[in-house]
């Protein structure tokens, strides 16, 4: 069951077109005949919007249609008793759009999972990550809210992590206007979504907020300087769910300035790690960040962590929890998720 949103004032701010990343003519500028020379003869007029086009449009076949055989089964119609929710959540820039996830057997006050989807930074939705939010929700009983935050390259760093964070906080206050238990608050996301979840213990503890209950992270993006790890060297260069010449235009994309590449933000791995949260991480390795994984693995077990478990998952690559069906694997991952989860909400939560 999906019930409308509810109403607000302002845009959902994942719908803002005009971000500090987008680009403007100015006919003032003494370069603007030049550039109006250019946007004549191609278009779009960027070479960053001429490339970020097609990946938008190619990503999970929006450009063209799928042969309905080849479409793996729906969240929806494999948990069709989960219930799905669309609330705005208010911040500072807008409302920040989130899809709401609830297992009917889920009891008041349950866990809240907030989660992040993957996509680059560049591309995707709450939409796309319904099976895996459905599926958290069902098998842990919770209540799941997956953030729709901004985009790189219109909203580079660190305008998508902002959202997220935002929506954090409101959960902390709120939690409970939605059936869930603030005090039991885990963040969770996959590829570059894991990104943010991993960021959100450090900004927290920067900016006085509670620390989440726990991470849970598939595939994480925890350090940009991605060449520094021989498993990217070696699986990227001809990687089909993503390459190298892919991860340095997300990179660009996401976070212009390399200054900013070591930023605690932006790579976890390089923060200050001590007293982070009990945090499952899972990836296969075919994945080119199985090394940045299990490094960052390793340095939590040496920060005084409090719980640290790392699954590893032989010739799975990256994505292999992303659809139903089709790896055994895919199912043993929300498993482990699932007795993480158990294994400690009951004595923190």
């Amino acid at each position: 069951m999906k019930k409308k949103r509810n109403s607000s004032d302002r845009l959902p701010v994942d719908t803002l077109k005009d971000g500090p990343g987008v680009s403007h003519l100015n006919s003032s500028d003494p370069a603007f005949p030049l550039y109006k020379a250019l946007k004549a003869m191609r278009y779009p007029l960027t070479l960053r919007d001429i490339m970020i086009q097609p990946v938008r449009t190619g990503y999970i076949g929006k450009d063209h249609p799928i042969d309905p055989k080849l479409i793996p089964p729906s969240g929806a119609s494999l948990f069709p008793e989960i219930i799905e929710k669309t609330y705005d959540i208010p911040s500072p820039d807008g409302c920040i759009r989130c899809a709401v996830y609830q297992s009917p057997q889920a009891k008041t006050d349950c866990p809240i999972v907030l989660y992040a989807h993957g996509g680059g930074f560049m591309v995707g939705s709450s939409q796309d990550t319904d099976f895996m939010t459905r599926k958290i929700a069902s098998l842990n009983q919770c209540l799941v809210v997956s953030v729709n935050y901004r985009l790189a390259p219109e909203f580079p760093f660190p305008t998508g992590l902002n959202d997220f964070f935002a929506v954090y906080c409101w959960l902390q206050n709120h939690g409970k206007e939605l059936g869930g238990n603030p005090n039991c608050l885990i963040v969770s996301g996959d590829s570059s979504g894991s990104n943010f979840a991993a960021a959100v213990p450090l900004k927290a503890r920067d900016e006085n907020q509670p620390l989440p209950s726990a991470v849970v992270l598939f595939g994480p993006v925890l350090d940009m300087r991605f060449e520094n790890y021989p498993s990217f060297n070696r699986l990227a260069p001809l990687g089909i769910v993503y390459d190298t010449a892919f991860i340095g235009f997300m990179r660009g994309a996401y976070v212009p300035q390399p200054d900013l590449w070591t930023h605690p933000y932006v790579t976890p791995f390089l923060g200050d790690l001590s007293h982070y949260p009990p945090t499952l991480l899972i990836v296969g390795t075919e994945d080119p960040v199985i090394d940045s994984t299990q490094a960052f693995a390793e340095k939590l077990q040496l920060s005084n962590n409090t719980k640290c478990l790392l699954y590893v998952y032989e010739g799975m690559p990256h994505g292999f929890y992303f659809f139903p069906h089709l790896f055994a694997e895919e199912h043993q991952a929300y498993l482990e998720m699932q007795e993480f989860l158990n294994s400690f909400k009951s004595i923190n939560c």
